[in-house]
């Protein structure tokens, strides 16, 4: 940025004061009134060598303690193929010999195979002569009139292929098989309780004192799990290793959001869900290489205590620090910010943000905020309407990819490989999502990829059983979809949203959906019977999702609804022709007359601040000499007592939508923790 534009935002300060100086006897104006960080960032850096530090140094790398630890629990619980009743009485025998013995078979299949889970009930004490052991060894067979009995002194287990697991330390088998669903789902648990208690800490205390609290919370329970010594202590670790995940990447994924500019967040937002994604990749061959649980859950931990070294780094959100009125320290991080992308930080901001301090320090002006809250969401028919859809698409997206993430090792003939495809082919996804977002809009990609994706998943039934490698190719093609469409349900959901309930609508959408995520692995386990079972539920909790998702409102190249009453309205002309039609592209190549405003909008409008929003568009019809009318009915003005155009008791700026996730901000411009993985 040149000096034009300090020149131009010189003018804009000086002709906005003398406007609120005729309107009011005694201006009071706000921080955001004074200064605006989306304003400064063009001149200060958008993405910079600050921001580049910040997003490739702090937050790309903290994805990747997400991912290991809400995965690694999988092969913490591998389950040894073959296992069978331990007898103490036979120990001296050969495996063989005591399975022949001990060990009645049962049929399985057209071949009968050793029991798992039943041994013959007889007194092997009595039965065999201590003293001539080798004569009963030849002579004695085992008998089917012999009582059948369950195991009750645990199990023996080959350890050709997993030595080392939970199921194989605590005798998670037979009647305990289900156990390690029952920790999946303690982890899952602890998620969305998480997001509500990190929440209000990096609401109240900061992003940087929540993000260390949240790191410390993680490898507290990661340690705890590597100590369990029975199967509770486990699972009560996994809650607690459950509550920092997934926030404890998205404290900083937030803190870069905010710190970069408009037209960058974009492609932050991919390259967080693809370092999250290569998180998961390296994390398979991690467990290639160590299958001993124990050490695995150190060594998926203990590197991240360096992560502690970011207290040194990590800025604290000038957004959070502006919010709560301490501008002396947001004052300094931006003119860090400026110095190190060698930039000059516009002295008029400057002298405006020392003014306001004076001001706050005088008397502190609190800025009311509209009421609002979830009632809203479901007033009016419409709203309640796409709520509900929002919701049930959110729930069936997040439920299915997570569940099919867990079922990735059950398929091939390698679990690790299997995990490790299935990691792979969410990379392509991010990216040809990325572009038909903008191209095609949100609600088709959305739903396509949701539908496909589990017709995919339902197809499979129709394989024969021997068919491993072609089950596993449309799993895996059912995996890209659905990571394409878990990428797009969260900006959709923002963009459908009024900006003044969008942090309770996408609160408790995500809070619906993050109960799905306990439920699921109860639906992987049904896979122990009948491996294709699960895929067949999965993919159509698929496709009802994706289908509610079509009668969704498109936003893009629409200006989005700011209040619950444009809410209400935004959509509600909707026609069952638009299922099936795309967004259409603008006419010209200008910018989309599609806005954001990121402030909520206050119960009453001042003069000054109707005068102010007059101001800039003027100057944006004299830089814009031509344009095409691509208004919705959001758009257009609505009759005025005064007989000029009036405007929405909006605040002052209305900025261009970003097609990825500039729009999960709060009425102070701050994002929030959600339980989006």
């Amino acid at each position: 940025m040149t000096e034009t534009v300090d020149s131009s935002d010189n003018d804009e300060y000086d002709e906005l004061s003398d406007l609120r100086q005729r309107q009011k006897p005694e201006p009071q104006v706000s921080v955001d009134e004074a200064f605006d960080l989306d304003d400064l960032l063009p001149t200060i850096g958008e993405f910079g060598k600050y921001q580049k530090l910040l997003v490739f140094g702090i937050c790309l790398p903290a994805c990747i303690p997400c991912g290991f630890c809400a995965f690694n629990q999988l092969f913490m619980a591998d389950t040894p193929d073959d296992y069978w009743c331990r007898v103490p009485e036979l120990l001296d025998f050969d495996v063989e010999q005591r399975k022949y013995l001990s060990i009645p078979k049962e049929q399985e299949n057209d071949d009968f195979v050793y029991s798992k889970c039943f041994t013959y009930g007889v007194n092997w004490t009595q039965l065999l002569d201590p003293d001539d052991v080798d004569h009963y060894l030849t002579t004695l067979e085992p008998n089917t009139s012999w009582p059948l009995i369950k195991c009750n002194q645990g199990w023996e287990y080959n350890t050709s292929t997993v030595w080392s697991s939970i199921v194989i330390d605590f005798d998670l088998v037979c009647d305990q098989d289900i156990y390690p669903t029952i920790g999946l789902a303690a982890l899952n648990t602890g998620g969305p309780v998480g997001v509500y208690l990190f929440g209000l800490l990096n609401d109240r205390a900061g992003r940087r004192l929540s993000y260390f609290t949240c790191l410390a919370t993680l490898l507290a329970g990661s340690l705890m799990t590597s100590l369990s010594r029975d199967f509770w202590t486990w699972a009560g670790s996994r809650v607690i290793v459950g509550l920092t995940i997934p926030a404890v990447y998205q404290i900083p994924f937030i803190i870069s959001l905010e710190l970069v500019g408009e037209n960058y967040r974009s492609f932050v937002t991919v390259m967080t869900c693809t370092f999250y994604t290569s998180g998961i990749m390296l994390l398979s061959v991690v467990t290639y290489l160590e299958r001993d649980w124990v050490r695995l859950s150190y060594y998926t931990s203990l590197p991240f205590y360096a992560y502690f070294l970011y207290m040194f780094f990590m800025p604290e959100s000038p957004r959070w620090l502006l919010m709560r009125g301490r501008l002396e320290e947001a004052l300094k991080i931006l003119e860090n910010m400026a110095r190190v992308n060698g930039r000059q930080f516009p002295e008029v901001v400057h002298s405006k943000l020392e003014a306001q301090i004076i001001r706050d320090k005088l008397k502190k002006n609190k800025k009311k905020v509209a009421n609002v809250g979830l009632m809203d969401l479901c007033r009016t028919p419409n709203m309640r309407l796409k709520t509900i859809l929002i919701t049930l698409s959110w729930f069936a997206n997040e439920t299915v990819y997570l569940g099919l993430s867990y079922y990735g090792p059950s398929l091939g003939t390698n679990q690790y490989v299997s995990f490790f495809l299935s990691a792979v082919v969410e990379l392509p996804s991010y990216l040809c999502c990325w572009y038909f977002m903008d191209t095609w809009g949100r609600r088709w990609p959305l739903s396509l990829s949701m539908i496909l994706g589990g017709v995919a998943c339902v197809i499979t039934v129709m394989l024969p059983d021997d068919a491993v490698d072609e089950t596993l190719v449309l799993y895996l093609i059912s995996k890209a979809l659905l990571s394409a469409s878990f990428l797009i349900i969260y900006p959709f959901a923002g963009e459908l949203y009024p900006t003044q309930v969008r942090g309770i609508g996408i609160g408790a959408s995500s809070y619906i959906g993050g109960l799905g995520l306990i439920v699921i692995p109860f639906v992987t386990y049904l896979g122990k019977e009948n491996l294709k079972l699960p895929l067949v539920i999965m993919g159509f909790v698929s496709m009802l999702g994706g289908m509610t998702g079509l009668r969704l409102p498109e936003t893009l190249h629409h200006r989005l609804p700011q209040t619950v009453e444009e809410g209400e309205e935004f959509g509600k002309d909707w026609q069952l022709k638009d299922c099936c039609s795309c967004s259409k592209k603008p006419d010209v190549l200008s910018p989309p007359t599609s806005y954001e405003n990121l402030d909520v909008l206050a119960g009453s409008s001042n003069n000054a601040s109707e005068v102010e929003l007059e101001l800039r568009d003027n100057r944006r019809l004299k830089q814009q000499t031509s344009r095409t009318d691509e208004r919705t009915p959001l758009d257009m003005p609505g009759p005025s007592v005064s007989g000029r155009p009036s405007h929405r008791p909006s605040m002052k700026r209305l900025v261009r939508q970003m097609s990825i996730m500039d729009t999960q901000r709060m009425h102070d411009g701050t994002m929030q923790l959600t339980h989006w993985i």
